[in-house]
């Protein structure tokens, strides 16, 4: 009996063994895994942060368009030589879609905010598309500068170059002097905003994150310039509006030419920000025969008026004069002499394309 029992107990012994031998695989491969698992995680880590530290800041650019952008050849030229540094953020009127069949450019394809509104010229509608752009481009983290740009305006240097010049500086570039001289300062805006902060420029502005945070985060300039900061009405747009009383007691403002200059004196942001635009505008004085419309837009440049000489004699431009201010502001980069401008406008199509088909802009 013993020996049989014996005889079974010596049998269970090799399953035992075996037993014991799966259940440390078992552990070993969890042990294993855990650690892979482990590894994995700090790998990606490490990866991540090496990614981020690898990205460059990038540029947001922000334009406003009526429906297409006529000059999206143009720009996708220039957007070639700047990949992973630059985001396109595109607002035109709602309901008009950017795809294969309008607009020959990959660049813009998937740039379109989805929320755009109506935007009339001379009303406040412009700053707040202005607004809705930034919000879409705050979005991304890597995003530190934001530029406006139109439909009709052109780079005058490649991207690599406008990207340094841009980002040597840690100040916004914004067109803003004392509007002393044609009464657009509304006296109802006193209490909220008062005369010694009201500033007038060009809304074509270079912004760093911290000021577009400003204008995006704003509750309280931008209202008053919904309710007191309005264009004169004109006879085309009567037809549209109450026939006013006397055309000579109405206020006239151009929200888009205040707007970002009046918000961040407000704020008392304008020890940082570079007093002058990036983008080159001619105001044609003499054009108009109505005395009040004289100024009002900058010239065309049509297909006649793009020579390389055209391009030449605005890069060549080197300070800006401000009347009201009597203040000339003499351009610099990293501390050396350079030129104003890196973008012009207002170019047709035509214009545009016969710069970059005769090499004038060298992109």
């Amino acid at each position: 009996m013993k020996t049989a029992r014996k005889i079974a107990h010596q049998q269970k012994q090799p399953y035992y063994k075996w037993k014991r031998k799966i259940f440390a695989v078992l552990l070993m491969s969890l042990c294993f895994g855990f650690l892979l698992l482990i590894m994995q995680s700090q790998y990606n880590r490490i990866t991540t942060l090496t990614s981020m530290h690898a990205q460059k800041p990038k540029i947001a650019f922000l334009f406003i368009a009526r429906n297409r952008l006529p000059l999206d050849i143009v720009w996708d030229a220039f957007f070639q030589g700047g990949e992973n540094r630059f985001s396109i953020y595109v607002h035109s009127r709602p309901r008009f879609l950017f795809n294969k069949a309008t607009t020959k450019s990959n660049y813009f394809l998937n740039c379109q905010v989805n929320d755009s509104i109506q935007v009339d010229w001379g009303e406040a509608s412009m700053i707040e598309a202005e607004r809705i752009l930034l919000r879409h481009a705050l979005e991304d983290a890597y995003n530190q500068r934001f530029v406006f740009l139109s439909d009709s305006c052109i780079p005058l240097y490649n991207f690599n170059y406008i990207y340094d010049y841009i980002m040597s500086t840690s100040t916004s570039f914004i067109d803003s002097f004392a509007d002393t001289k044609e009464g657009r300062y509304n006296p109802l805006m006193a209490p909220v905003i008062p005369v010694q902060n009201w500033r007038k420029g060009s809304q074509w502005v270079v912004l760093t994150r911290k000021h577009a945070e400003v204008v995006v985060n704003d509750n309280i300039v931008f209202p008053m310039f919904q309710w007191h900061c309005k264009r004169k009405s004109l006879p085309e747009f009567w037809r549209d509006q109450p026939f006013p009383a006397d055309t000579s007691k109405e206020h006239n403002c151009i929200p888009d030419e205040h707007y970002v200059q009046t918000l961040l004196a407000q704020e008392g942001l304008e020890e940082e920000i570079t007093r002058r635009s990036l983008t080159h505008s001619s105001w044609d004085l003499s054009s108009s025969k109505d005395r009040e419309r004289r100024g009002w837009h900058p010239v065309t440049y049509k297909y006649s008026d793009a020579t390389s000489m055209l391009l030449q004699s605005i890069k060549e431009i080197d300070n800006i004069y401000y009347e009201t201010e009597h203040r000339r502001e003499w351009c610099s980069r990293k501390g050396k002499p350079s030129a104003c401008f890196l973008f012009a406008r207002k170019f047709t199509r035509p214009a545009a394309l016969r710069l970059l088909d005769t090499s004038a802009l060298e992109l």
